[in-house]
């Protein structure tokens, strides 16, 4: 059993880095914890997630558990974070889960070309 929900992501993504640093500052009260994929084997009772799952999404662990990739994740974290529950209703409404997991799929397989500097993106 996890102590709170911890949220896996590629830290070798530069986009990926940007959402998180905004996710830290929209978490005032530090309710989740954000962990680097490449670095999961140093927290115990993290179930095992393969590296070409994570590799085409977030995955954000629950304490009992239950493991949510993508933008099953993002609508858990907006149901965390303050100012952002008032929205998360809208993933209850029909289809609007679908579209949201084909979004992030499109997102999350062209991430490192998003954001990046003019030195580019680190991948990994």
């Amino acid at each position: 059993m996890l102590n709170g929900p911890i949220l896996l992501y590629d830290g070798n993504c530069g986009f990926c880095r940007r959402w998180v640093t905004r996710l830290r500052r929209m978490d005032r009260k530090g309710r989740i914890r954000f962990l680097p994929a490449a670095e999961r084997a140093t927290v115990a009772g993290l179930p095992p997630i393969t590296d070409a799952a994570l590799d085409r999404a977030m995955h954000l662990v629950l304490p009992d558990g239950t493991v949510l990739p993508g933008a099953r994740a993002a609508a858990a974290i907006m149901r965390m974070l303050p100012g952002w529950r008032a929205v998360a209703w809208v993933f209850h409404v029909p289809g609007v889960q679908s579209l949201a997991d084909r979004s992030y799929a499109w997102v999350a397989a062209r991430r490192h070309r998003f954001g990046c500097g003019p030195e580019g993106c680190d991948q990994g």
